[in-house]
């Protein structure tokens, strides 16, 4: 016990000693050891800037794209195809031959209306002649009835009358020869192939050999809610407005277009208005069926504030945000937002442009804090750069 005593004071001997001397060695380098808790620094947050914009005034709506015009091929002749002239998915013009169906029973039935003609026509000739004759005759007084010369004059007649229909039994199957070259009605893109070279197809039979589109220009139909019609018709009766498709990842313009159709009626079943865009399509961006974000251009708001989406906050009382003072303390400012689009709110009321506000890191903080700014982040504009908003 007296060894463990011993062995404690030598210890706190010791302990005071190396206490002693670091204290004489800050006094030599002229220290003193820190008074009072230590100086606690801002709270670190993301500043940005309120910029000026010109932001336009979007109606957004989900729309389907449709093609300007749809055929669907078929057969006005029986027969057998004897050759297909294009390739699935292949683009063509108005004209261009699709199928060729066995053209030689319409061929011959062209070659005998055209010698029903022949034969009708000296028949004609003759009779013509007999009643020319005739006529002659009966203003002589010679020995002809007139009972006789109105028998050549209903000859004459009816030989006409057989002319004329075969003239249009000609006409009809030179018509059915044409159907055997069936040609493309419009200019489009062809579908797949319905039906195979060799296979016989019937006027009757309803079955198309082929589907084709036009895609430029091309339509996107969509709906938007009813209580925007007035501010939609208003706007239009202005000017053609500018219509957007826009990609799935809702910020990619993919084609512009402009409004072509407000429906006469709101469906009453839904509360929408149904609507029309056409756009030239030359690029093949669009294609029929196809699901696709469309924004309406009503207006431009004129340099409005913008900031970046996340730097309102909705509290009690409305939107609010965080303003930053030269000081760098914040100010809790009540805002009027008007729209958020492309990650960015447009303020109408509270903010100016170039003042700095608080970006990310406000809900750490209240009115009058003290904050330490960090780099701001890339706004959503500039990450977007190059694509048209």
């Amino acid at each position: 016990m007296r060894k463990l005593a011993l062995g404690a004071t030598v210890a706190v001997i010791l302990l005071g000693g190396a206490v002693v001397i670091l204290w004489r060695l800050s006094a030599a380098a002229g220290t003193s050891p820190p008074e009072g808790p230590p100086t606690l620094p801002g709270i670190p947050v993301t500043a940005g800037s309120v910029v000026a914009d010109d932001v336009p005034v979007v109606l957004r709506g989900l729309g389907t794209v449709q093609a300007y015009n749809t055929v669907a091929i078929k057969s006005r002749v029986d027969g057998h195809i004897v050759s297909v002239d294009f390739k699935e998915g292949q683009e063509v013009k108005e004209g261009a031959v699709l199928f060729q169906i066995d053209p030689r029973p319409y061929q011959a039935a062209l070659d005998q209306a055209t010698a029903n003609i022949e034969k009708d026509q000296a028949t004609l000739a003759n009779a013509q002649l007999n009643f020319s004759r005739d006529g002659k005759l009966i203003e002589s007084h010679l020995a002809i009835s007139q009972q006789q010369y109105d028998n050549d004059k209903a000859v004459v007649a009816a030989d006409q009358a057989a002319l004329d229909s075969d003239r249009a039994q000609a006409e009809a199957a030179r018509l059915n020869l044409s159907y055997c070259t069936i040609t493309s009605p419009i200019d489009g893109r062809l579908g797949a192939r319905l039906v195979d070279k060799g296979n016989l197809v019937q006027s009757t039979g309803n079955t198309t050999l082929v589907n084709i589109t036009q895609i430029k220009p091309i339509f996107v139909s969509f709906t938007l809610p009813q209580n925007t019609l007035d501010e939609l018709r208003r706007q239009q009766n202005r000017r053609p407005l500018a219509v957007d498709a826009v990609a799935g990842d809702g910020q990619t313009t993919i084609a512009e277009g402009k409004l072509t159709l407000v429906d006469n009626m709101v469906d009453p079943s839904t509360g929408t208005i149904h609507l029309k865009a056409q756009f030239d399509n030359q690029d093949e961006r669009l294609w029929p069926g196809e699901f696709v974000t469309v924004k309406v251009v009503l207006s431009v708001r004129q340099q409005v504030p913008t900031v970046p989406q996340q730097t309102v906050l909705e509290g009690a009382d409305g939107h609010f945000v965080y303003v930053i003072k030269p000081d760098d303390t914040v100010e809790r400012r009540a805002v009027e937002v008007a729209a958020v689009q492309d990650g960015n709110a447009v303020i109408t009321k509270g903010l100016d442009p170039g003042e700095r506000v608080v970006v990310e890191g406000q809900y750490r903080l209240n009115n009058g804090a003290k904050i330490r700014s960090l780099a701001a982040p890339q706004s959503s504009r500039e990450r977007q750069s190059g694509v048209r908003q």
